[in-house]
C-alpha cells in the first residue's frame, strides 16, 4: 500500500470541520488552474487557427513555390519565360510537388460608364487548381478554360465589383497601355472574396491566353510557374528539389529561372504571423505563473492546516519525504480537478466559436471575418501534460517547509 497516497486521499476526501479553513484557498487554487488552462487552450487554438487560415489564403492564391524570369522587374508587366513540356513533366514528377500550373500577369485599367480603376489580370490555364477560388466564390460560377480558344469570362473580387457596380453577367472594357492602347471586352463569370486586400483590390482572374495574346507571346511563354507542395512542413525540401531541377538551366530564349517560396513573395505577412508565436509564449508564461502562484498558496495553507497531523506523523517515524508526498498528492488532486474544469470550459468555448463564428473580426484588418479556431489534439495533449508537470514541479520547493516543522511544536500547534 502507498502510505502517502492513502493519507493524501484521507485528507482530501475527509469533509469534517478541519477542512473548513482550507476550502476557500482550495477553491481559489482550483479556479486559478482552471482559468489558466482555459485561457491557454483558447489562446493556442486561436493563434494556430489564425495562422492556418491566413497561410491557406495566401498559399491558395499564390501557391507554395513560384518560378519566374530572373530578369523580372518589380511590376506585373513581366518578362516571360518559355516553358517546355519536359520541364513541366520533370517538376510534376518531383515527390514533394502536388500541382504544377502556369500563369501570366498584366496590368490594365477597367472603365465603365461611370467609373474606372487600375487592376491586374492574372491569367491561368485549364490545369489551374480552382479549389481555393471555389471556396472564396460568393456568386456566379468558375469559368472553364481550354486549349483552343481564349475565353473572355473572368472572376472579379467583391471590392472591385462594389467599386465599379458590376454583377455576374455584366461586361466591361479593360484598357492596356502598350505601343498602342489595346482593349478587351470581358464578362463577369463570378465574384470572389479572400478578405486579403492586396488580392481583392487588384486581381482579376482570366484565361492565360488573353495575357499571351495581349503581349504577343506564343503558347509556351508565360509569366511563371506555380507549384503546390504535398506538405507545407516540407516547403524547404521542395524548394531544394525544384532548385536542383532548374539549376544551370535556361529556357529557349536564354532566360534564367528565378525560384521563390511563398514566404519570399510575402515576407510581411509571414513575418507578422511569426510574431504571433511570441504572443503565445507570453500568454503561456503569464497563465502558468498565475496558476502556479495559486496552487503554491493552496499548498502552504494545506500544510498550515495540517501542522498538527505532520507532527504526529513525524513522531510515529514518517520521513520528511513521505510526508511531503502526502501534500504533493493532495495538490495533484486539486490540479487534476482544476484541469478538468479548464478543459471542459476551454474546449467548449472553442467548439462554440468554431461552429457558430460568434465573435467577429474586421476582415480588412485581420484578413478574416471571424475569430478562427483550430483544435489540434497534439497541442491539446502537450498543453495538458505541460501544465500538470510544471504545476507539480513548482510545488516541490515549497513542500520543503515540512522538513523544518518540529514534531514537539507541531503536536502542540493550535
Amino acid at each position: 500500500m502507498n502510505f502517502s497516497l492513502f493519507i493524501a486521499k484521507h485528507f482530501h476526501y475527509n469533509h469534517d470541520n478541519t477542512q473548513l479553513v482550507s476550502k476557500p484557498a482550495v477553491r481559489i487554487a482550483t479556479t486559478g488552474i482552471a482559468i489558466g488552462l482555459t485561457v491557454i487552450i483558447i489562446a493556442v487554438s486561436v493563434i494556430v487557427g489564425f495562422k492556418k487560415e491566413i497561410q491557406d489564403k495566401v498559399i491558395g492564391f499564390g501557391t507554395h513555390i513560384q518560378i519566374s524570369n530572373y530578369d523580372r522587374n518589380s511590376s506585373f508587366e513581366t518578362v516571360p519565360i518559355t516553358v517546355s513540356d519536359s520541364l513541366l513533366n520533370n517538376l510534376r514528377n518531383l515527390p514533394t510537388i502536388k500541382q504544377v500550373q502556369v500563369f501570366g500577369t498584366k496590368p490594365g485599367i477597367i472603365k465603365t460608364n461611370t467609373d474606372f480603376m487600375g487592376i491586374i489580370l492574372k491569367g491561368v490555364g485549364k490545369e489551374y487548381d480552382w479549389a481555393f477560388m471555389q471556396e472564396s466564390l460568393l456568386s456566379g460560377t468558375i469559368p472553364a478554360y481550354n486549349d483552343s480558344t481564349a475565353s473572355n469570362k473572368v472572376l472579379i473580387s467583391q471590392p472591385i465589383a462594389n467599386m465599379l457596380h458590376l454583377q455576374v453577367g455584366d461586361d466591361f472594357f479593360t484598357y492596356f497601355m502598350q505601343e498602342n492602347i489595346r482593349v478587351r471586352k470581358l464578362v463577369v463569370a463570378g465574384i470572389y472574396q479572400t478578405n486579403i486586400a492586396e488580392y481583392d483590390k487588384n486581381f482579376i482572374i482570366t484565361d492565360i491566353k488573353q495575357i499571351q495574346q495581349l503581349n504577343r507571346w506564343n503558347k509556351h511563354q508565360v509569366s511563371g510557374i506555380e507549384m503546390q507542395v504535398n506538405d507545407y512542413k516540407h516547403l524547404d525540401d521542395a524548394f531544394d528539389e525544384v532548385f536542383m531541377t532548374t539549376a544551370n538551366r535556361f529556357d529557349d530564349n536564354g532566360s534564367t529561372y528565378y525560384i521563390q517560396t511563398i514566404k519570399d513573395l510575402n515576407p510581411q505577412i509571414f513575418g507578422w504571423l511569426d510574431l504571433l508565436d511570441i504572443n503565445t509564449w507570453v500568454i503561456l508564461i503569464l497563465m502558468l505563473a498565475v496558476a502556479g502562484f495559486n496552487i503554491i498558496s493552496g499548498l502552504l495553507i494545506l500544510i498550515l492546516e495540517r501542522t498538527n497531523s505532520i507532527g504526529i506523523l513525524k513522531a510515529l517515524g514518517s520521513s520528511n519525504w513521505s510526508i511531503r508526498k502526502i501534500f504533493l498528492y493532495q495538490s495533484a488532486f486539486l490540479i487534476g480537478k482544476g484541469m478538468l474544469w479548464g478543459n471542459i470550459v476551454g474546449v467548449s468555448l472553442c467548439l462554440i466559436q468554431h461552429f457558430t463564428h460568434l465573435i467577429p473580426l474586421d476582415a480588412e484588418a485581420y484578413y478574416i471575418a471571424y475569430v478562427p479556431i483550430s483544435l489540434n489534439v497534439g497541442y491539446w495533449l502537450l498543453i495538458n501534460i505541460g501544465t500538470a508537470c510544471i504545476s507539480l514541479a513548482m510545488l516541490i520547493a515549497p513542500s520543503y517547509i515540512i522538513t523544518h516543522i518540529s514534531p514537539a511544536k507541531a503536536i502542540r500547534f493550535e
